[in-house]
């Protein structure tokens, strides 16, 4: 058993129950994967490097990436992860597939949110601002930053303008509604981060740290 899987978020959409109910899924290519790696740590749980593989054919690899892709004996991909396994896991070698996850399963899954660049404290953190009426002066701006006397200095923590997204976020107890084995696709119940394109790591949610 492998703890998850490497996928790429297509986009969202809807499905329909039996009973007529519509619900929101964002659907994932997951894999397929070739375990490139295993690795066995004295004292801790053992581990595998997935490789995820794509219809695009890997080009420019170095010297170094060559040769742990032939010692595996598997094609060269531009997307590794770790994930933890079990005993009864697969080798090096073989393909992991969606098949490990199962209707109405709740997974993690993590991934690089959608970057939005710099922006102010308005979009950023909701501050309400100024009036808009005329001769305002005071708008969008962020307000005051500090008392003057004491402690003299901006408090660590104030929401200041800065770069937005683009940040390392796991969405935890989503729900898998559908699964196509033959397409690896897995519709999961919900929003996931990043955009289009983005790639995804996907995690059961009853696997339990050894």
């Amino acid at each position: 058993m492998i703890q998850g899987i490497i996928g790429k978020k297509i986009g969202m959409t809807q499905i329909f129950t039996d009973d007529g109910r519509v619900i929101p899924v964002t659907m994932i290519q997951a894999g397929p994967c070739v375990v490139v790696q295993r690795k066995s740590i004295t004292g801790k749980a053992e581990c595998a490097q997935l490789g995820l593989v794509e219809p695009r054919q890997v080009k420019h690899v170095n010297k170094p990436m060559k040769g742990h892709f032939a010692k595996a004996n598997v094609p060269p991909t531009r997307r590794l992860r770790e994930f933890a396994v079990a005993e009864t896991a697969p080798n090096v070698g073989d393909t992991v597939a969606v098949d490990i996850f199962s209707e109405s399963e709740i997974v993690n899954i993590h991934g690089t949110t959608k970057g939005k660049g710099f922006q102010g404290v308005v979009k950023r953190y909701g501050f309400a601002g100024g009036r808009d009426t005329h001769g305002s002066m005071f708008h969008r701006q962020i307000g005051s930053a500090g008392s003057n006397t004491y402690p003299g200095e901006v408090i660590k923590g104030k929401g200041m303008p800065g770069r937005m997204g683009g940040r390392q976020k796991t969405v935890k107890g989503l729900e898998v509604v559908r699964i196509d084995k033959e397409r690896n696709l897995l519709m999961v119940r919900g929003a996931v981060p990043g955009c289009n394109g983005n790639y995804l790591y996907v995690l059961k949610n009853s696997w339990k740290r050894r």
